[in-house]
């Protein structure tokens, strides 16, 4: 979280009343609310509907459960959020290098996801290109923003229909999140808050922490991501979805012939926080579906390792990662930092 985001946060828990009470302090807890809406939609420039849910996953399961829509496409490579949300969906192919292949979009109107970036990959997609073709069939646009740094596409804010987003993603707080509606005709309502679209008690103090979060510069780690792409090049280890457009701050690196599981183990030990997978997933270093989408075999795939840039890394965080890569490569221990 920003520091900025954890004052806003103290501050809405200190003058925490129900913002839908009546009452004096509920109007003026409404108030602080309405006022952080109107904030955080001047950081995205969203001139739309602003839904607040308690995160990404939440908001892509009103999108998918709740549209006016007959039918559901998401993506292969698409969060397991969005594969639990739409059991029944029509799933869309993506080439080896990660990109959608859209299939035959004619009949009834559907919802179409589409993910900003890849949790695991890094891999973007071409918004503006795929809502072309979604809109021209006459269907409704879902992006799955979570992974999104708040310097915000303009591609995502000028075609999609409605957009799920993360509060901790962008340095806010966690269980907060956020559902840009462009209509609210697209969904059908379910009474309570959130204008009848999302039934209780509003975060006030989360979405407090959020706005505040938003209003601060996100770092830009293009160039640490290029620095480690290259010395994983130099040694000896494969950049997946190398040639592809790819989020600044994710990657996933291939070491030939070491299982990820043994890697975590070393680079645990050297007090270097990575994954295997998506967070959501890693934890049962199951085989990565993405990979497999991307044509990687169950032996490869359980070879790779999944980086991410926080607020905080430096260059001499990279080097220190790449020391390490090179010593596990090699087979030599990894001493505890």
């Amino acid at each position: 979280m920003t520091d900025a985001a954890r004052v806003a946060l103290a501050e809405g828990c200190a003058v925490w009343a129900n913002p839908s009470s009546p009452h004096a302090e509920g109007r003026a807890a409404k108030r602080a609310l309405e006022d952080a809406r109107a904030g955080i939609a001047r950081s995205l420039g969203w001139q739309h509907d602003i839904l607040f849910t308690s995160g990404a996953s939440e908001s892509l399961a009103i999108a998918l459960t709740r549209s006016m829509a007959e039918r559901r496409f998401v993506g292969a490579i698409d969060h397991d959020a969005v594969l639990r949300a739409a059991p029944n969906a029509t799933v869309i192919p993506v080439g080896p290098d990660g990109a959608l292949r859209l299939p035959d979009l004619s009949g009834p109107r559907a919802v179409v996801t589409v993910q900003w970036a890849n949790s695991e990959t890094g891999v973007r997609q071409p918004i503006a290109e795929l809502a072309e073709a979604i809109h021209a069939a006459g269907h409704i646009l879902l992006v799955d923003a979570a992974q999104m740094p708040a310097g915000v596409d303009p591609e995502v804010i000028a075609h999609a229909d409605l957009v799920a987003l993360s509060a901790h993603k962008r340095g806010g707080p966690p269980g907060i999140g956020a559902l840009l509606v462009r209509d609210l005709a697209l969904l059908a309502p379910t009474g309570g808050q959130e204008r009848g679209y999302r039934p209780g008690t509003e975060n006030m103090p989360g979405v407090l922490g959020y706005a505040a979060a938003l209003a601060e510069a996100e770092p830009d780690h293009a160039e640490l991501r290029a620095h480690l792409d290259d010395a994983i090049r130099r040694s000896g280890g494969i950049v997946v979805a190398d040639a592809s457009r790819r989020h600044p701050a994710i990657a996933s690196y291939h070491m030939p012939g070491k299982p990820s599981a043994a890697q975590l183990i070393q680079f645990d030990l050297a007090q270097i926080s990575v994954s295997a997978g998506s967070a959501c997933a890693s934890g049962s270093l199951k085989p990565s579906y993405v990979l497999a989408a991307l044509g990687w075999s169950v032996e490869a795939g359980r070879e790779v390792v999944r980086v991410s840039f926080g607020r905080t890394t430096t260059r001499e965080d990279v080097d220190r990662f790449v020391t390490a890569w090179r010593a596990i490569a090699r087979g030599k221990r990894v001493d505890a930092a």
